[in-house]
């Protein structure tokens, strides 16, 4: 089959292929995936770049890539749960990192896959796992709920545009953080947006004088605001600055859950959810996708399409 890889770590996209390599095997509970889009993330070039080399051990050549959506095309041993023909959605995110989604096809553990939402389109579809189990596990761990005011840093994003929609359906208001061209694609989400930089503080503390109660940490660095707007009692957490654990917030890691996943997409078909798709590529011009994303200024995702 066809797909992107590397043979050796390098922070840049010298050591990045698009070619041949092994189809998959697809053992025990199991099943094969023929990807028809999958999401980027930046976790993806940071591991390229051994970034997570200390906690999770590579096996080269590497296909990169953790987010998918496609159709199920055949199964392993006991996975009674999909059939041929299922349109699906995963976080595939394995043990090691080897075979990943960045190609045509991938074997994926049933119990990481949920059913694709039909109300997202297919790009749409491969820009929720990860962005969407994300911020729902940092809603979850903050305990977001009504009356609560939620200060969501990098709102425009691919994990913060998801956390602010959760944040509302939660009966939350929510405030984000964005650069001024995204402000009014964050009140669409439904939060109130703020600048970001010079004189970020002040303005959350004018826009929440009484502290706000909950914050999600999208991007890192923003620990010292955090801390000067959050109220007596208020919960904090982020995905970026484990320095949180040390102030008594918390540090997020998400982890492949099929069940979470599937509430993701009911949400996403209630009408609740929506995925922002900024650009798509074909799945030769990673190399591009990975220059567009390390810019760090995407609004919502960036996809891959085979």
């Amino acid at each position: 089959m066809k797909a992107a890889s590397y043979d050796a770590y390098a922070a840049d996209n010298a050591r990045l292929r698009f070619g041949d390599v092994p189809d998959p095997r697809v053992g025990p509970g199991e099943v094969l995936v023929e990807v028809r889009a999958a999401g980027v993330n930046p976790v993806d070039w940071k591991v390229m770049a051994g970034g997570l080399d200390p906690m999770i051990e590579a096996v080269f050549p590497v296909v990169p890539g953790w987010d998918v959506a496609g159709v199920v095309t055949g199964a392993g041993p006991d996975t009674p749960e999909f059939a041929n023909g299922d349109e699906v959605i995963a976080y595939a995110r394995m043990p090691i990192v080897r075979h990943g989604t960045f190609a045509e096809y991938v074997a994926v553990p049933a119990g990481f896959l949920a059913r694709r939402p039909v109300a997202l389109d297919w790009a749409q579809s491969a820009g929720l796992p990860l962005a969407g189990l994300t911020a729902l596990r940092m809603l979850n761990r903050l305990e977001v709920g009504p009356g609560d005011v939620l200060l969501v840093y990098g709102a425009s994003g691919g994990v913060g545009s998801v956390a602010v929609q959760l944040g509302r359906e939660r009966g939350a208001r929510v405030i984000g953080t964005a650069s001024a061209r995204n402000h009014d694609f964050v009140r669409t989400l439904g939060a109130e947006p703020v600048a970001y930089g010079d004189g970020q503080t002040a303005r959350l503390r004018d826009l929440a004088p009484g502290g706000v109660t909950a914050v999600a940490d999208c991007v890192g660095g923003q620990l010292d605001t955090t801390l000067a707007v959050l109220a007596f009692g208020g919960r904090h957490a982020s995905i970026a600055d484990p320095a949180v654990g040390r102030h008594g917030g918390s540090s997020i890691w998400t982890r492949p859950d099929g069940a979470a996943l599937t509430e993701l997409a009911g949400l996403a078909d209630q009408g609740v959810l929506t995925v922002e798709v900024s650009r798509i590529f074909p799945l030769p011009e990673v190399a591009a996708a990975f220059d567009a994303s390390r810019t760090g200024h995407t609004r919502g995702k960036i996809i891959l399409i085979p």
